[in-house]
Formats: structure tokens, C-alpha cells, sequence
């Protein structure tokens, strides 16, 4: 017995189980198996020796765990296993867990799905698989510049409706009424969507130009001629002219001339081919309005007429800028003998704003004063400065247009003295008048030029003036 009790306190101190020198060796994993392996073929195991053989490889297989797999959850799981002490009883938390759990127990594996990424919502499949070749998008916005190119981003713009159509094309038109650049309108159109409302743009061009001038109705024309094949083609024309006819009726009510305009209108846009040659044609024996017919009729007449008697490019007239300036002499000379002869300021007033050249409106105010230093008696004199007062009044002769026409009379007068011998007199008497109707200034009114002093010279001379 005393030799059993030595021969196992000898084999705990080889195995290094006690020894601390030992229990270091064992971390680098040298139990002294040599020996028990040496005893265990001659059979010669105590029951002590045999339990600590079972300890050690028990601690043994623990250190291989923890380098294997996870520090928490695998430990757990093999110590039990090892203990023989697993949950069997499948309604514990413990034994739900190891039953349904996917995850490897073994601690094998490196980590990844265990169907590799070729499977599941929303993957991109097993490595190596090949895919059908698809043509690129050029919409889409994740493109490839090898294979797609350059990507062009193009601007979207909206079509206006009714509503927003007129309050965008009014202002545009009103415009163009002031600078008179079809390309720039030309512009402004292609940037806006009109859609299928195309053909509007010229109704309300129209209806525009028949409330305002006739050079403003001279312009319309123009930017028709001018889009025609640009911007609108001769169906939108078409299109837009006939909606004009039916809404005549209504027209009429701001503007009473309105057929004969409209009929204008067409005839003007049949020559500059913006409208075709059988425009006129479709309306033969369909038409129930009265004003339509009328408007019709018109155009027929005009492009019956020949090219001597009326041209259709000065169906409105020429412009006020274009006109000669003989021809606005002329105007403004017959303005002021018919004002003469009725007296009326108002109608004056509305010729003169006809004409539409307010750059040479000094010409009028020379035209009156040179006429009153040629009439006789004082009622063209009166008249003159009411009617030069009534446009001072109203702006429509402005001070520096007034100043040009007098100073132009000053400087011709010793010309004009010639033929009217009392010429630096009425000049005088007139400019006075003007001064105390505030239609001219008191610079203006000092700058008149005077007749030197007079005097006598002999008897021999007849009491003869000299100046």
C-alpha cells in the first residue's frame, strides 16, 4: 500500500498535474504522456492514474475549443457536451437553442452564407455566373462611359394649359409691339412646350394687334410671315385663323372693324404664304355669319386686286419711321389747315398720333409757327398757341422737340423776312404769347432774335427804315 500511495505522488509529480514547473509545460502541451502511454500497454493504470489521464485530456480538448470557435456560446455548448451533461429536456431554453439554432457547433468553417451568396432576395448570385449581355440604357442613370458614352441631360419642360398660355404669350407679343425683333420671339417660342396649343400663338397675336395701331397690325403680319415654317406651319395658320372667324362676333364688340381687319389678315397671310391658296376655297358656301362673310369677302377682294393698284405688303400702311419725310411734311401741312378750318383739338391731336413719329414731332411745331408768321390777321396766331398748348399739355410734344421747332424758325428767319417783311414782329408777339402760355420756356423766349435799332438816315431818303 505504501507503495502504491509512492508510485502515485511520483506519477503527479512527472505528469506535472501539481508541479507548477509542470503546469506551465502544459500549456505548451506536454503532459509526460510518454510514461502513462508506457503504462497503459503493461496494464499497469491505478484507478488515480487513470482519472488523472481523463483530466488532462479533458483540460486538452477545452484549449482547442477556445482557439476554434467563438469564446461565449461554442465553450458552453462543449462543455457539456463533453460533461455529458447536455439539456435533453427540449422544452428548456437551453435544449430549444441547441436544437434550432443554425449556426455550426463544431467551430468549422470561415464565417461565410452557407449558400454561398447565390441565393436569397436581392444578391447578386453565385461567383462565376454568367449573365445574358443587355443593351445599355441611355436613360439610365447609373451608365457606363466605356459602353454608353456621353450622357446628355435634357431639360423637361411642361405644356401649358389655357390659362397659363395667354398670360405667357401676352406679354411677349406686347413686347414685340415695342422692339419689333421677330427673332427674338422666334427664340422665347422655341423655349416654351405649347404643345397642341400651337396654333393659339397667332389667334392671340391678332387679337392684339386689332385693339392697337396699324403699325402694330403691320408687325403681326410680319412675325407671321416671319414663323411660318419655323415655329408654326400652315395647318396651325389655318387653325388659328378659323378660330378668329368664329369668334368674330365677340370681336366686333371692342372692335367694330374687326371683319374688315381680320380680312386683311388672311389676305396679307395668303401672300406671304404663311396661309395656303385654298384657305378661302374651303369657306365657299359654308359660312353663316354675317361678319365671317364679310371678313372673307374682303380678303377675296384684295388678292383680286392687281399688284398696281393695291400692293398687300402696305395693307396697313407704311410705318411712321419708313414713311418719307416729304411725305410726313405733307401730312403735318394738311393737319394744321384742316385744324384751322374746324377748329377741333381733339381730332388734331388723334392725326398726329397716327402718324407715329415722335421724333419729328419739331417739324409740326415749325410748320405752325412759319404758317402763322405767313397768315393774316391774329385768329391763326390764337389758334396756333391753343394747339401748341393743348399738345405741350398732354405730352405729346415734348420740350425738346418744342425747342428744335422754334429754334429752326429762328435760324431761318432772316430768310423767311424776305417774303414776310413783319416776320421779326408777329415772331416776337407770337413767342411772347406762347411764353404767358407756358408752352415755351423763358430761355426759348430770350433767344428770339430782334430787328436792330431804327432810325432815320436824311430827308433825301424819304423817311426811308434802314435797319
Amino acid at each position: 500500500m505504501a507503495t502504491e500511495i509512492e508510485a502515485w505522488i511520483t506519477g503527479t509529480q512527472n505528469d506535472g498535474v501539481f508541479s507548477l514547473e509542470q503546469g506551465k509545460g502544459e500549456e505548451d502541451g506536454s503532459y509526460g504522456s510518454e510514461d502513462l502511454n508506457e503504462l497503459e500497454v503493461n496494464g499497469n493504470w491505478t484507478p488515480q492514474e487513470k482519472a488523472l489521464h481523463e483530466a488532462r485530456l479533458k483540460a486538452k480538448a477545452k484549449r482547442r475549443l477556445r482557439k476554434s470557435s467563438s469564446r461565449d456560446s461554442n465553450r458552453e455548448s462543449f462543455s457539456d457536451s463533453v460533461s455529458g451533461e447536455l439539456s435533453t429536456d427540449p422544452h428548456s431554453p437551453k435544449g430549444k437553442n441547441a436544437v434550432n439554432d443554425r449556426k455550426s457547433r463544431t467551430g468549422k468553417g470561415r464565417g461565410l452564407p452557407k449558400k454561398g451568396g447565390a441565393g436569397g432576395k436581392g444578391v447578386w448570385g453565385a461567383a462565376g455566373m454568367v449573365y445574358e449581355v443587355e443593351e445599355p440604357d441611355a436613360k439610365d442613370p447609373n451608365y457606363d462611359e466605356s459602353s454608353q458614352g456621353d450622357t446628355v441631360y435634357a431639360t423637361v419642360v411642361p405644356e401649358l394649359d389655357e390659362r397659363e398660355l395667354e398670360k405667357t404669350i401676352n406679354p411677349i407679343v406686347q413686347e414685340y409691339f415695342e422692339h419689333g425683333d421677330t427673332k427674338e420671339v422666334e427664340m422665347l417660342l422655341k423655349e416654351l412646350n405649347l404643345g397642341h396649343h400651337k396654333y393659339e400663338f397667332s389667334s392671340l397675336a391678332v387679337s392684339l394687334s386689332l385693339e392697337g395701331k396699324a403699325s402694330h397690325r403691320e408687325l403681326t403680319s410680319r412675325l407671321l410671315s416671319d414663323l411660318s415654317g419655323k415655329v408654326l406651319s400652315e395647318k396651325d395658320m389655318s387653325r388659328a385663323f378659323d378660330k378668329m372667324l368664329k369668334e368674330l362676333p365677340d370681336l366686333i364688340l371692342d372692335t367694330p372693324e374687326a371683319p374688315q381687319m381680320l380680312g386683311q389678315f388672311i389676305a396679307r397671310a395668303i401672300a406671304d404664304h404663311a396661309l395656303p391658296m385654298s384657305f378661302l376655297d374651303c369657306y365657299k358656301g359654308k359660312v353663316d355669319c354675317d361678319h365671317a362673310r364679310a371678313a372673307l369677302d374682303r380678303a377675296s377682294v384684295l388678292l383680286s386686286m392687281k399688284r398696281k393698284i393695291m400692293r398687300l405688303d402696305n395693307v396697313w400702311g407704311v410705318g411712321g419711321g419708313q414713311r418719307p419725310v416729304k411725305h410726313l411734311i405733307k401730312e403735318m401741312n394738311l393737319l394744321l389747315k384742316e385744324y384751322l378750318v374746324s377748329g377741333e383739338l381733339s381730332e388734331a391731336e388723334h392725326c398726329l398720333r397716327d402718324l407715329e413719329v415722335p421724333h419729328f414731332h419739331h417739324e409740326l411745331v415749325y410748320e405752325a409757327v412759319v404758317m402763322v408768321l405767313e397768315s393774316t390777321g391774329d385768329i391763326a396766331l390764337q389758334m396756333m398757341v391753343k394747339l401748341l398748348k393743348a399738345f405741350w399739355q398732354t405730352g405729346l410734344i415734348t420740350l425738346d422737340q418744342m425747342n428744335r421747332g422754334f429754334q429752326r424758325v429762328y435760324d431761318e428767319l432772316p430768310e423767311i423776312n424776305l417774303d414776310v417783311p413783319h416776320a421779326h414782329s408777329i415772331m416776337e408777339t407770337f413767342v411772347d404769347l406762347c411764353y404767358q402760355e407756358s408752352v415755351i420756356t423763358k430761355q426759348l423766349r430770350d433767344s428770339c432774335p430782334t430787328r436792330g435799332r431804327k432810325r432815320f438816315v436824311s430827308e433825301g431818303d424819304g423817311g426811308i427804315v434802314k435797319s
